[in-house]
């Protein structure tokens, strides 16, 4: 494993917040850190708040890139392995926005031992629709033209997708700055994640679930709709859902402090369990 300094640095990591227990919060694909300030005021002073980048996404180290280990979600879960492990991280609060719901969901399982529960923001196992038994919300095709259009209009790519993710016409702040944070992100790191989480299927993994997990679900979500939420409610163990009336697939962005009061809530629920144990 990289030294402490250097996963500092190549993952960007920031820690701020005042509270006791760690919550360490995981963007989402063509997205980084930043993503998470609009949710930061309403828990700073609950909870000590570890944001970082993924190796390839925001102010990482692009140096550390590796196309063949970020190929599937198994490598961007061990960013968060590291960063637990060496900055020796107990009791932690994994928070995942979208694919980072599975990504957390993997990194736990390989330190269960450090991690308290997971936060899962508009979550899915798997974009692709599998009828009749799931609908993911795509067909193959359709994805497969999506990224390659990244080859052939990058920029016209990113203007296609961010207002399909921020889907809330009310706050177009939203899909402006997905707009530019996908344009900002390298092409190459881009299409790697792209293709690691559009064409990935982990809904086998849901059952296997060790850890109290929150489903945070928009009641309009063009990327995982509320079937999706449900399908993953029902296969989850020890798994809570919370539809939130909004549009969108970036809740955090748009409906930060409904976000955060469900979290709130949530962590005082496990409380009462855990003290008896």
């Amino acid at each position: 494993m990289p030294a402490y300094d250097d996963i500092i640095r190549r993952n960007n990591v920031q820690i701020t917040g005042t509270g006791q227990q760690v919550m360490l919060m995981a963007h989402g694909f063509g997205c980084n850190q930043l993503m998470w300030r609009f949710l930061q005021p309403y828990l700073s002073s609950q909870y000590k708040l570890v944001l970082f980048d993924y190796v390839g996404s925001g102010a990482s180290n692009l140096a550390a890139y590796s196309r063949q280990k970020y190929a599937d979600l198994d490598g961007y879960a061990q960013d968060i392995v590291d960063i637990c492990t060496s900055l020796d991280l107990h009791d932690v609060v994994l928070v995942g926005h979208s694919v980072s719901s599975i990504i957390s969901l993997l990194a736990a399982r390989q330190i269960p031992q450090r991690i308290h529960s997971i936060v899962m923001v508009c979550p899915s196992p798997c974009f692709l629709n599998d009828p009749p038994e799931y609908m993911g919300g795509f067909n193959k095709a359709d994805l497969t033209e999506l990224i390659d259009l990244m080859d052939k209009n990058y920029i016209g790519w990113a203007q296609y997708l961010a207002p399909l993710v921020a889907g809330n016409a009310e706050q177009d702040f939203v899909s402006a700055e997905l707009a530019e944070s996908f344009c900002s992100t390298n092409p190459i790191s881009a299409k790697n994640f792209a293709k690691a989480t559009f064409f990935s299927d982990y809904r086998a993994l849901l059952p296997q679930n060790t850890h109290p997990v929150l489903l945070l679900q928009s009641q309009t979500d063009a990327l995982a709709a509320l079937c999706v939420g449900e399908y993953m409610h029902k296969q989850t163990p020890n798994s809570a859902l919370q539809v939130v009336e909004a549009k969108g697939h970036c809740l955090h962005m748009t409906h930060p402090q409904q976000v955060a009061a469900h979290i709130v809530q949530f962590m005082q629920q496990l409380q009462p369990a855990e003290s008896l144990v």
